[in-house]
């Protein structure tokens, strides 16, 4: 009787059952592995992209419960041609530059990765229909400076509200920000976001409903992401996007990664000395706090109180930073 695999097969040489000897002591060495990146997940299937087509794969048994993610490198074996009913098998995960992680709730302990190697985290929010949530806003950023993302806050639907009332309360931490407008009089003109978007790899999040997968579809005109509408009694947006995808621009100017929408975001695994990391300018003012000092506004003899008071530190961006550490603490639905 034939095993289940040939000596040619890496799971040839999967880890052996109890009592059993090792069938060698040679691992694979995976020499014939391509690189590849993962587009989407689908239920276990992940889409990549190999040599300029796109393949599908399957964790290979070796990996374990090892996570892959949209935005990962791999190292893939077998059928890379992407032919249809092919099938490949990821064996390596490339160590990630960037994770961008949540939590479900504050407290819990799991975390979840959304993408991996992106460097740049755009928050896209409407200026009107619906309303804007700056707790969101304020969970995503905390989200970008503990991942070592650079931020970018895109504001959509400016046809319908002024973006001045939004942007004054992101102007202290010097968060950069472009205005978009798809309808109405100069719609379309997204110079300015492609410029932000030109050689980088950005993950969109935002809520249902801001227009982030029309966004992309202008972006990308053969995305083909699905659009929603926002209702008209609970001002809330529809998930369109069920998957995270990612994305080339024209010209290959950039790779963009669209997310789902999402209700929740939290923070529980960001610690506030991380926080502190991404204000080099409030750290070095943080140098003699008490041990222990999470740098919020009920911390005792905290440097950044004592910074304010000598005129050392801008009272707006310290406290524009505390309200981010506070954001940390407060309740995850957006």
């Amino acid at each position: 009787m034939t095993g289940r695999y040939s000596e040619h097969d890496h799971e040839h040489y999967e880890r052996p059952r109890r009592r059993t000897r090792p069938r060698t002591k040679d691992r694979p060495t995976y020499d014939d592995a391509v690189d590849g990146v993962v587009v989407t997940v689908d239920r276990g299937r992940f889409t990549l992209l190999v040599d300029g087509h796109r393949v599908m794969a399957m964790k290979s048994r070796p990996l374990g419960r090892k996570g892959v993610v949209v935005g990962d490198r791999v190292r893939v074996v077998g059928d890379t041609s992407g032919d249809d009913g092919s099938l490949a098998r990821i064996v390596e995960v490339v160590p990630r530059t960037t994770t961008l992680r949540r939590t479900a709730d504050d407290d819990d302990p799991v975390e979840r990765v959304i993408v991996s190697n992106a460097d740049q985290l755009v928050v896209v929010t409407a200026l009107a229909d619906p309303e804007p949530r700056p707790r969101l806003i304020d969970r995503a950023l905390v989200a970008a400076y503990d991942a070592g993302m650079a931020p970018l806050l895109c504001l959509t639907k400016a046809d319908l509200a002024d973006p001045e009332t939004l942007l004054s309360t992101y102007r202290s931490l010097g968060v950069p920000w472009v205005v978009t407008q798809l309808k109405g009089e100069g719609a379309g003109d997204l110079t300015e976001v492609r410029e932000r978007l030109r050689g980088r790899t950005s993950v969109l999040v935002g809520h249902s409903g801001v227009g982030k997968s029309t966004l992309v579809n202008a972006l990308v005109p053969d995305a083909g992401r699905e659009v929603g509408i926002v209702n008209s009694v609970t001002g809330r947006g529809r998930h369109t996007s069920t998957s995270a995808y990612l994305l080339e621009l024209p010209g290959r100017d950039g790779w963009i990664i669209d997310t789902p929408g999402i209700r929740s975001f939290g923070l529980a695994h960001v610690q506030p000395e991380n926080l502190i990391e991404a204000f080099p300018d409030l750290e070095e003012m943080t140098e003699d706090c008490p041990r222990g000092c999470t740098h919020g506004s009920e911390e005792p003899e905290c440097g950044l109180d004592e910074a304010v008071a000598s005129g050392e530190a801008d009272p707006d961006r310290v406290e524009s930073f505390r309200r981010l550490l506070a954001a940390r603490e407060g309740a995850s639905d957006w």
